[in-house]
């Protein structure tokens, strides 16, 4: 179990928070808008108002004790950039920032964050590639070459085994996980497991991979 502090209750930190903790991470959610903070009181182990800009507060509330934080702090680049430089210089060891522009996604690169994520620009690409590509549901960018792809089942993989479509092999990519279509999950699918239509299937790797994947089933489907 990891113990994480969310800093900055805006939509995405509120999201982030409550999800983390449905993981059953240790979650201490930061935020100097009561409000806010009430609306996860509930939710996580620990919900604390306060001005995340203060280092003797943070301090106070055993910020140094995380695994991660995250700063999810909303327009307020200033503060964001604040936020981030104390929790490197603290020791935190892994600081992930929210930008919303490249320039402040830069800057806090410079100061050591340990990764920066843009929430609204990777929800356009999302949006964007399931226009394009209606299989791939959802995806996890995890560094630059390499994500987590969720992929709905075609009628033309459908049927064939894990074995005969050779996913490994043709195009280096691993499934990790197959979903159920009522939900159920097996998290180690072997080569003799059978696909079927509904289903969808976790894969891990490169992007270009994944991308010569997407123009086979492409082909497939004309082909059929």
């Amino acid at each position: 179990m990891r113990y994480v502090a969310v800093l900055g209750i805006g939509r995405f930190g509120y999201s982030v928070a409550k999800t983390l903790s449905e993981m059953g991470c240790q979650v201490l959610a930061i935020d100097k808008n009561g409000a806010k903070v009430k609306q996860l009181e509930d939710l996580v182990t620990q919900a604390v108002q306060l001005d995340a800009t203060d280092e003797r507060a943070l301090r106070a509330v055993g910020i140094k004790d995380v695994d991660v934080a995250v700063v999810a702090i909303g327009q307020n680049m200033e503060a964001s950039i604040l936020v981030s430089l104390i929790l490197k210089e603290m020791g935190v060891p892994y600081v992930l920032s929210k930008a919303v522009t490249p320039q402040h996604g830069r800057v806090l690169e410079k100061i050591g964050c340990d990764r920066v994520v843009y929430p609204e620009g990777d929800m356009g690409v999302r949006v964007a590639r399931s226009l394009v590509s209606p299989t791939i549901l959802d995806e996890l960018e995890i560094s630059k070459d390499y994500g987590i792809y969720e992929i709905q089942v075609s009628s033309y993989l459908s049927g064939k085994s894990l074995a005969q479509l050779a996913f490994r092999t043709k195009f280096n990519l691993n499934i990790i996980a197959i979903k159920g279509a009522s939900g159920e999950i097996n998290p180690s699918p072997g080569g003799e497991d059978v696909l079927e239509e509904g289903q969808v299937l976790v894969l891990l790797g490169r992007k270009d991979d994944l991308n010569r994947f997407e123009k086979a089933m492409k082909k497939w489907d004309k082909e059929r």
